[in-house]
């Protein structure tokens, strides 16, 4: 046997190759048993026999692949298919006599091929060591696919879900899913204890084998357990592991043969056994397959396709589609390509799965949170029972992260064999192209993994999210307001804004815990295998930071504590602003407030900036740890004697990045968890209170329940503190009350003496201290600010309930609003703006007295539901609704001022500072001590006129209302938010810019450029150090000067990226002080119509979360993106440099990219928007649940509030999750992109080893750079691209202030200067007045003249939208007029500054306005009084004794004055008008909510403190004006009569005498 040395390979090929091919099948057989040393003859044994036959098949097989690929295969690759063969036949006796045999007919080159190795090695060493590592190599191939096929069910199993329920399974079903698998886990579980008995009698045994065989029975176990759930069919007869099952037995079939070789009968038989079970499972699972398909193809499909408009049929995302399909996220495609081609609408959303569904994730959680509740009622744990919902969900995803983990280490590991395979210049042709697509291979296999972990993780994190929400809303729904006392409105608010997603985060955090300190540790080891202990100098490093990281972080830490508390200050400021806007224009102290604004708003950027200048340091310590690493690393390591080449360079530069991030994650993963489990701690803390019981207030076994009771109340204490609060003031105080049912009770007192509190100890929102409290079971509640929502006029009457047109009808009728609603643009559909902000105050109190009469309730609490209408009005109302048929034997319970209503009632309920005084009729109450609340002290002069029907015609009411429709409501419409479509519009960039200064926008940029050339040239400078260095030995003189210039390069990134760090802090900080200035400034100026159509929910949004995103956000992403920008530039620019090649692929690669980029953005922004639109209602209904939840509870419509909060939350997970696959699609798209420029740098590099092209592909050292900048370019793509959309996404918060910011203004100026002392006199002239609220609607005022000399004070009366309060609107230019003059003291108003203008009146609003800071402060901001006059004004108020009781004028006023009643708040802002010492006093209908007796003593303090002031005073109350110097009687704008009220009510035909007859009051 000779080599044939003398002949070309390719000619000894040819020569022997016809001469074996030409061979038959027999005659190969005669050959393979002349390996064997014998014939075929009766000689041989039955196994030998056997084995010579199969050998024979494997030989002819082989044989005849080497003919049909003798045409296309080259020479050189053939080894490596003779090496396969000789692996297969070496493991069987005397193999090695084949390899020569084979070596005759096909030799080659010693020096080159490996088949010469094994032919020519000493033949017992061979076979030891090849039986050895063949069976190494065979149990690794079979644990190996035992471990996918686990994978795979597992996969399948989690993804698939049965939506079309359970289908009867056949016998031959049954006996492949349930007796098949029993059957292998038998055999498999006899394999393995075998094995266990051999271990145990002392014989050495391969872990391997333990591997394997354990999977193999770990394989049926699962297959046992999965084919006893619902999910069977839908995991076994998967396309994908039908088609795996076929191919996994390949993998054992060389171990089957290695056991007929060396092993006994008995064990062959049961190796055969465990194969013919898993080939016979395989097949009967494909021939089901098959025809279930074509059952499904048969008729029987119509019957299942779901009815048209069934939408309940939809499919889940990804629940029906094929597991390719998941994985690469196909079911987005579609939404995608409609967000291509126009704007997206909810309806192109992603379905939501039955698992998301918010009402199921409430159940689930909800029930944990039960379970807890009843084990530990003291002290329940909220994180117990997240785990019990989804805890082993997540955990079961920790799995996935550790191989996600473990093979992202695959590529530092390949890189290095790559590398150290190109130093040796190429040998071995094969191995080089396998580690090349190998490497690109991992990626593309991390690439899947990490998308799915990430796909599943927030998936989960909608889940839990959707929970938390879901749990807060009820509970704000169950706790009384008593109990709710303990948080404050904003604390609750944050529960369900940042506590919910701190709580969500918890699912990053908590794998990471674990997951951090492994990859850590992996890296660590692997460093440490390629320098030794000179990596402890690198980690040195960075340990010595994590210590400064950590300082800064709780410094950063500390000012974000603080800077939240002063913006969560200044967000209540602002929606104090925004909430009493026309009030404080009307006072002039907008100026005031916006500086008290910018107060607050300089604290916050005090500690904004502290955060961003130690971000700043942060980045920059972040930025620099790599090259400080290498740099200590590397320079250790040379000086410790070692040689630098490129493998161990380049690999460990691959480790830093691995490490790096690990390192310095790890303290803001503690934070995040800390914070996760601060959050749930508070949100532990809310769910824990106690819940409003309604139950115990029903009449059950009580003697009352005979019927005739409405309400007991037997010796009843109550106050507002919660079940944990120690201090009590008792509000309700020893009441004992029965009322019975079908009575109008009357319930009168002086403000503050109790009568709303007496309302809600009745409703149960008070804490019972003492006694007990009994109710009927179904009531209506109407509170003294009726609770209006954002939504139709019909929404808001129904409730909930369901639509009766008669009684809906009726109900319009008898609260007067039939008219009011048949004139809306819309009718009963017209929109109602946030807290009615579109409608008047008497028709808000209409609405909700409509509401509670539909309710048809058999007890109706209505406060003081009178004041806010006019007498007519009034008197309409209580004859036709409170009176009226529709309340037939129903329990009224009404507190009133309104006497006509009092006289009329069944029973009167006289209250005092908390305690029943008085009970009886009306006729009694005239005679008793508390007559004076039905005394009138004009009552004389209505006695002289003749008697008249006290009732309002319908069409009276009509012509009552129909201004008000007209000129108010439809030129009050909502506008809807603006959302602009497509990209957001390079102006916004560059204003953007401006606004942070171009100059540091350009340094920015020009700094970032240099970083990452600093950057660059460090590790081009490395490449260059190896490459010289290699082979020649390194002097300390050349180590040194290497070490320098690396020096040099690290200091230069260092000061770069300082640089820029501290540039984007400063031009950030200044970009977002420039935008909140220039944002309030035009808010405040703008017209008070702007506010009118605006809801303040909505501009306040500008100022929290958008300014939020400026401040914070918007630079940090920006920065992000410069980095990702400049990083792929440097990238690009030293693939280019090493590999020519690459710019060729640079084209096609950009222009895949940007078209990748531009189909995922367009669909990103709309989605983003979407999120937006979605978001906001869900916080819009909570804000108002949180308002109107004491009338939520009183009318029992929890469920009807619930079912649409689950539809918000619903559809903002719908936009979530489309939102969460469509950022996958392009992550995985890219990643695979990523994947193939790291395959194609790597092929390249092994083809150019060669040597055999024209164009040189690099030294070692720039190969293996070329490399190292390729491999993270997975996941700086999509960086880039996620930071780019993201920046986009961001700057549409630019977009939306930059909106505001171009709003028309009012006009401030004017051309004269009012004298200090102006107005002097209080002359007020009106000539020719006419004013609109719009183009086109009728004049509010039409031509309006008069006089109003100085010190006269005059009443001003009308029925509701004559346009009273248009003359204010007039007088103080809240509204410009369209033509005519008014003039004060000879002075055009219109030529005064506006604010001089207003400054100069002084005025009491309608709705009283009080803000959150000291007594003091509310009466006199400006601080131009002393406490002496305050306290005289106070007096003059009859509120002295109040205040000095409360704790004075430094007493604290919570947020609207909520520490007093509505008319103590009335009387304060009296008192704030009379301290202003004005000669012109304007009221606005300020003793609306002050009883009779408390008003009628005002009037002598107006008549006696207000002496030459002129007052102008607009009233429903005509007892408020019976004093007056002056009466103006209007009607729809005009002045239609104008006297001394004495003798218009001597006119029994005056306008002024009817009104005074409807009223009585």
């Amino acid at each position: 046997m000779g080599w044939h040395a003398c002949e070309p390979p390719a000619t000894r090929w040819q020569k022997k190759s016809k001469r074996w091919f030409s061979l038959s099948f027999r005659s190969r057989a005669r050959f393979y048993c002349t390996i064997q040393r014998t014939t075929p003859s009766d000689s041989l044994s039955l196994t030998e026999h056997l084995r010579s036959t199969i050998c024979s098949c494997i030989v002819s097989t082989f044989c005849s692949a080497f003919r049909w690929t003798s045409r296309t295969l080259s020479v050189p690759a053939l080894p490596a298919l003779v090496l396969l063969l000789g692996f297969l036949i070496e493991t069987w006796q005397n193999g090695n006599r084949f390899l020569e045999c084979l070596g005759d007919i096909y030799p080659f080159d010693k020096s080159g091929d490996m088949l010469a190795f094994f032919v020519s090695y000493d033949r017992k060493q061979f076979n030891s060591f090849s039986s050895d590592v063949f069976l190494n190599n065979i149990t690794v191939f079979g644990f190996g696919g035992n471990v996918v096929t686990i994978l795979l069910m597992a996969v399948l199993g989690m993804s698939k879900t049965n939506t079309l329920g359970n289908r009867r399974m056949t016998s031959l079903e049954k006996v492949v899913l349930q007796y098949l698998p029993i059957l292998g886990a038998f055999l498999s579980l006899w394999d393995v204890i075998i094995l266990l008995r051999s271990m145990q009698s002392g014989e050495a045994m391969i872990y391997h084998l333990w591997f394997f065989r354990c999977s193999r029975f770990a394989v049926w176990v699962i297959v046992i357990l999965l084919s006893r759930s619902s999910r069977s069919s839908f995991v076994f007869f998967d396309r994908i592991l039908c088609f795996w099952w076929i191919l996994k037995p390949i993998l054992v079939i060389p171990l089957l043969l290695t056991s007929f070789t060396l092993s006994g009968v008995l064990v062959c038989l049961k190796e055969s056994c465990i194969v013919l079970v898993d080939v016979l499972f395989g097949i009967s699972i494909n021939i089901i397959r098959s025809k279930r398909a074509s059952f499904k193809t048969g008729s029987i499909e119509e019957s299942l396709l779901p009815p048209d408009g069934d939408e309940s049929f939809l499919r889940d995302p990804g629940d029906a589609d094929s597991f390719w399909n998941q994985m690469v996220f196909k079911s987005i495609d579609f939404v995608m390509n409609r967000g291509v081609l126009k704007q997206l609408d909810f309806e192109d959303l992603l379905p939501l799965p039955t698992d998301m569904n918010p009402s199921s994730c409430h159940e689930k959680l909800q029930s944990c949170w039960e379970a807890q509740w009843n084990q530990n009622d003291s002290d329940p744990s909220l994180f117990r029972s997240l785990f019990h919902a989804y805890g082993w969900a997540y955990l079961s995803l920790g799995l996935l992260k550790v191989i996600n983990d473990c093979i992202g280490f695959a590529g530092p590991l390949l890189l290095n064999r790559l590398i150290r395979f190109l130093e040796r210049g190429g040998s071995g042709h094969l191995e080089g192209y396998v580690l090349a697509v190998s490497l690109g291979g991992t990626s593309i296999v991390k690439s899947f993994l990490d998308t799915q972990y990430s796909f599943r993780v927030a998936k989960l994190k909608l889940k839990l999210r959707s929970s938390i929400m879901t749990v807060i809303y009820q509970k704000c729904l169950r706790v009384g307001l008593a109990e709710r006392s303990r948080f404050s409105v904003g604390e609750i608010q944050t529960f369900m804004s940042v506590d919910a997603d701190r709580t969500v985060n918890l699912c990053n955090s908590f794998h990471d815990m674990w997951s951090l300190p492994l990859q850590i540790g992996v890296a660590l080891y692997l460093l440490y295998t390629q320098v030794k202990f000179a990596f402890v100098a690198g980690v040195a490093i960075t340990v010595l930071l994590i210590p400064v990281n950590k300082w800064i972080s709780e410094l950063i830490a500390s000012a974000t504590q603080k800077m939240m508390k002063q913006k969560d200050e200044r967000i209540r400021r602002t929606g104090e602003l925004l909430a009493h806007i026309r009030t404080l224009k009307m006072y002039g102290w907008e100026l005031l407030f916006s500086d008290w604004l910018m107060e607050t708003r300089s604290s916050e950027v005090k500690h904004l900036s502290t955060r961003k200048y130690l971000d700043a340091w942060c980045v920059f310590f972040w930025a620099t740890t790599p090259t400080l690493f290498s740099l200590c690393t590397f320079g250790l390591f040379t000086l410790m004697g070692h040689q630098l080449d490129a493998a161990t360079v380049f690999t460990c530069l691959a480790l830093f990045n691995t490490l790096i991030s690990p390192l310095n994650s790890f303290p803001w993963v503690i934070n995040g968890l800390i914070d996760a489990f601060i959050s749930i701690r508070r949100l532990s803390r809310f769910l824990s209170c106690s819940e409003h019981q309604y139950q115990q207030w029903k009449l059950v076994d009580s003697p009352y329940s005979s019927g005739n009771v409405a309400v007991v109340m037997e010796d009843a204490c109550c106050d507002w503190s919660s079940s944990k609060s120690e201090e009590l003031n008792i509000i309700i105080n020893h009441i004992t009350l029965t009322l019975p049912k079908g009575l109008l009770v009357a319930i009168i007192g002086e403000v503050g003496s109790g009568k709303s509190s007496l309302l809600n100890s009745i409703l149960g929102e008070m804490r019972l201290l003492h006694g007990s409290i009994r109710s009927a079971r179904s009531v209506a509640y109407v509170p003294q600010a009726p609770w209006i929502l954002s939504g139709t006029v019909r929404d808001n009457i129904l409730f909930g309930n369901n639509y009766d047109s008669k009684r809906y009808c009726d109900t319009l009728q008898a609260c007067a609003l039939d008219v009011d609603v048949s004139v809306m643009a819309g009718g009963d559909m017209a929109h109602i703006g946030e807290k009615g902000v579109n409608l008047s105050g008497g028709q808000r109190a209409r609405i909700g007295l409509a509401r509670a009469l539909y309710h048809s309730a058999d007890i109706l609490m209505l406060d003081d539901v009178l004041s806010a209408v006019d007498a007519q009005v009034a008197q309409w109302i209580l004859n036709n609704a409170i009176l009226g048929p529709l309340m037939d034997q129903k329990t009224c319970l009404l507190c009133t001022h309104n006497v006509q209503a009092i006289s009329r009632a069944d029973m009167v309920v006289v209250m005092e500072k908390g305690g029943v005084m008085w009970v009886g009729q009306p006729a009694e109450l005239a005679i008793s001590e508390y007559s004076a609340f039905l005394t009138l002290t004009w009552s004389n002069a209505l006695l002289q006129c003749p008697v008249q029907e006290s009732c309002m015609s319908s069409s009276e009411v009509r012509e009552e209302t129909e201004l008000l429709s007209a000129l108010e409501i439809a030129q009050e419409i909502i506008e809807e938010e603006l959302r602009k479509e497509g990209r957001v519009e390079l102006i916004v960039y560059k204003k953007y810019a401006a606004f942070a200064g171009s100059l540091i926008a350009f340094v920015i940029l020009l700094s970032a450029v240099s970083m990452q050339a600093s950057r660059n040239g460090s590790d081009l400078w490395l490449s260059y150090w190896v490459d010289t260095t290699k082979g020649s030995s390194e002097t300390a003189s050349s180590t040194t000067f290497y070490l320098v210039i690396l020096c040099l390069f690290c200091v230069m990134n260092s000061f770069l990226t300082l640089v820029r760090a501290f540039l984007f802090a400063y031009g950030g900080l200044r970009a977002a002080v420039k935008v909140h200035a220039t944002l309030l400034c035009k808010i405040v100026n703008a017209p008070v119509k702007f506010f009118n159509q605006t809801p303040s929910g909505r501009i306040l949004n500008r100022f929290s979360s958008d300014l939020y995103t400026i401040d914070d956000s918007l630079p940090f992403i920006l920065n992000i993106l410069l980095a990702n920008f400049v990083g792929l530039l440097g990238i690009a620019v030293v693939l280019s440099y090493v590999q020519v090649l690459f710019l060729f692929l640079l084209l096609p690669f950009w222009f895949i990219y940007s078209r990748l980029q531009f189909f995922y953005r367009s669909t990103s922004r709309e989605l983003r928007r979407l999120d937006s639109v979605t978001r906001s209602p869900i916080y819009s209904s909570f804000t108002e649940t949180l308002d109107g939840s004491s009338t939520i509870r009183a009318f029992n419509s929890q469920d009807f509030f619930w079912a649409k909060f689950i539809e918000h939350v619903a559809l903002y997970q719908r936009t979530s999750l489309s939102e969460l696959i469509a950022s996958l699609w392009l992550s995985l798209r890219l990643q695979l992109l990523a994947a193939f420029i790291i395959s194609f740098v790597a092929i390249t590099s092994v083809i150019g080893s060669r040597g055999n092209l024209p164009v040189s592909f690099g030294t070692p050292g720039l190969v293996g750079l070329a490399l190292s900048y390729a491999a993270p370019i997975v996941s700086l793509l999509g960086s880039f691209l996620t930071s780019f959309t993201e920046t986009e996404k961001e700057m549409v918060a630019v977009e939306r202030a930059l909106q505001y910011v171009d709003i028309p203004e009012e006009e401030l100026g004017g051309c004269q200067l009012a004298n200090l002392d102006w107005p002097s006199q209080g002359l007020i002239e009106f000539q020719n007045v006419t004013l609109r609220y719009g183009p086109t609607l009728p004049p509010a005022l039409r031509n309006l003249t008069f006089t109003i000399p100085g010190g006269m004070q005059v009443g001003v009366v009308g029925r509701t939208g004559a346009g009273k309060s248009s003359i204010l609107n007039a007088l103080f230019r809240l509204n410009p007029i369209c033509s005519g003059c008014i003039l004060v003291d000879g002075l055009n108003i219109n030529n005064v500054p506006v604010r001089d203008l207003r400054s100069s009146f002084a005025v009491v609003p309608q709705s009283p306005f009080l803000f959150e800071g000291s007594l003091r402060d509310n009466l006199d901001p400006f601080r131009m009084t002393d406490d002496i006059k305050i306290w005289d004004v106070l007096e003059k108020c009859h509120l002295k004794d109040e205040v000095e009781a409360a704790g004075g004028l430094d007493l604290h006023i919570k947020e609207s004055g909520m520490s007093f009643s509505v008319g103590q708040r009335q009387l304060l802002c009296l008192a704030r008008a009379l301290l202003k010492s004005s000669k012109v006093l304007c009221l606005d209908e300020c003793t609306a909510s002050i009883d009779t007796r408390t008003a009628s003593l005002l009037q002598k303090t107006l008549s006696s403190g207000c002496k030459g002031t002129t007052v102008i005073t607009i009233a429903h109350r005509i007892s408020t004006v019976q004093d007056m110097d002056c009466i103006l009687v209007l009607d729809h704008g005009v002045l239609v009569e104008q006297g001394d009220p004495k003798d218009l009510l001597e006119d029994e035909f005056s306008r002024f005498s009817s009104f005074a007859k409807a009223s009585t009051m």
